[in-house]
């Protein structure tokens, strides 16, 4: 079979895995650092399957992380909270 590939690189990333409680609801992140998301990080819900790459001005976006992590904006609260500190 013939494939056409756009591109098929290895690159050595830096993940961090993070757990916490918040308010409402205990989050499980793994949060990997690279030179292709240009400066954003790509943010792995464990618990739920769901990841976005994010940079500090989509923390900032309403309804953002609630339409990518599919969760209310309660339970985003402590993961923006969270995100902003790890972007500033």
């Amino acid at each position: 079979m013939e494939r056409f590939f756009l591109y098929d690189d290895v690159e050595d990333t830096k993940t961090r895995f993070v757990s916490f409680a918040g308010k409402t609801q205990r989050y499980d992140l793994a949060i990997l650092q690279s030179s292709r998301f240009f400066g954003k990080v790509l943010v792995l819900d464990v618990q739920f399957g769901r990841f976005a790459i994010i940079g500090a001005d989509d923390v900032e976006e309403p309804g953002y992380l609630e339409h990518v992590y599919n969760r209310t904006e309660a339970e985003t609260e402590d993961l923006r909270e969270y995100l902003r500190e790890l972007l500033s």
